[in-house]
Formats: structure tokens, C-alpha cells, sequence
């Protein structure tokens, strides 16, 4: 997993204009030509958390491909009614952390999301109320698997499907396959 450190640079507009793309490419939307930059610490925080959740292996991870800018973008324009769902994160992730979740080693903040997301994906029933950690790591996904990585790299591209097979084994190390976004809703 990359190390994180509390003093990484803050998303740039390069990486948030990337997010714009990704964000308009995923929805169909128009983006607004000025969108609201977020702040750099919650750029930032947004960046560690999509790390944290499909960190870099052999393929970039999601803060790699700018689903932080991605992130920021679709909670100002409410995707999966997530609007301020940001300023929860933080508030969840530092309250989590008792103090700034930011200034925390790498694993003790990889700890902190790993059981805000064991609390939201319980292994019984599902919570009679869901937390707002579903529709973030929903954005996540979405955002890293409708990037170039994520879709091109991650995931192998098969536009024309040879025959289905109901059950073949999978050897070490394969990946899913990723034929058709047209039918995802997405809002």
C-alpha cells in the first residue's frame, strides 16, 4: 500500500479537471465551466480515503486516477443524494480518529475506514438507517472504474463477449471483465 504522508501536496486543478471529465463522462451531466474547488484539506482527506479503498498495486489506485476531484464534484452536484456527504466524512473519519484524521499514520487511517466500512456493511442484516459511507464508497467504485485505469488497466475490456458460461474457474491473479457502462444508472 503506499504511504501516506499528512503533508502530500493538495489536488491540483489538473487532477480536479480530470475529476470534472470523469464525473461528466459518468453521468452524462454538463459540469459547470467554474466548479467550486474544494478545499485542500478536504481534497486531501477525499484523495486518502479513495486510496485507502482500492490502494495501488499493479494498477494505480483510485487517489492515483483523481477520484478525490471526482468525489468533490459529485457530492456538490448531490450524485447517489450524496451533497455534503464531504463534510460528514470528515467529521465521521476525525471523530472515528479522536483528533484530525489527516495527521494519523497511514495504517491507524486504514484501520479507521476499514471498520467505517465493516460498520456500514455489516454482515447480518442490513442497518434499518444507511450511512452515508454506502453511497461515498459507491462513488469511489464508480469513479475509479469509469477511469482510463480502472476500466483499461483493472479491468479487462471485452466488447464483444464470446459465449456464457455459467460457472469457469478462475485462475490467480485474473480480473472481471468490463463490456458495457450504458445500462449503470447513475443519481
Amino acid at each position: 500500500m503506499q504511504q501516506l504522508r499528512h503533508k502530500q501536496p493538495t489536488a491540483n486543478r489538473r487532477e480536479f479537471l480530470a475529476g470534472a471529465a470523469i464525473f461528466a463522462l459518468a453521468t452524462g451531466l454538463p459540469v459547470p465551466a467554474m466548479a467550486t474547488a474544494p478545499s485542500p484539506r478536504i481534497a486531501l482527506l477525499l484523495k486518502t480515503v479513495a486510496q485507502i479503498v482500492i490502494p495501488r498495486s499493479d494498477t494505480p489506485g483510485a487517489g492515483d486516477v483523481g477520484v478525490g476531484a471526482f468525489l468533490s464534484l459529485a457530492f456538490a452536484h448531490g450524485m447517489e443524494g450524496a451533497q455534503g456527504y464531504d463534510m460528514w466524512l470528515d467529521k465521521e473519519l476525525n471523530r472515528r480518529a479522536g483528533r484530525d484524521f489527516l495527521a494519523l499514520p497511514p495504517a491507524q487511517r486504514v484501520k479507521i475506514v476499514t471498520q467505517l466500512d465493516a460498520d456500514a456493511f455489516p454482515a447480518g442484516p442490513p442497518p434499518a438507517t444507511p450511512s452515508p459511507w454506502m453511497a461515498i464508497k459507491a462513488l469511489i467504485l464508480t469513479g475509479y472504474y469509469t477511469s482510463e485505469a480502472g476500466a483499461s488497466k483493472e479491468l479487462q475490456y471485452n466488447l464483444i463477449p464470446g459465449r456464457w458460461d455459467a460457472d469457469i474457474p478462475l485462475k490467480p491473479g485474473a480480473r472481471a471483465y468490463s463490456s458495457d457502462w450504458t445500462a449503470v444508472e447513475f443519481g
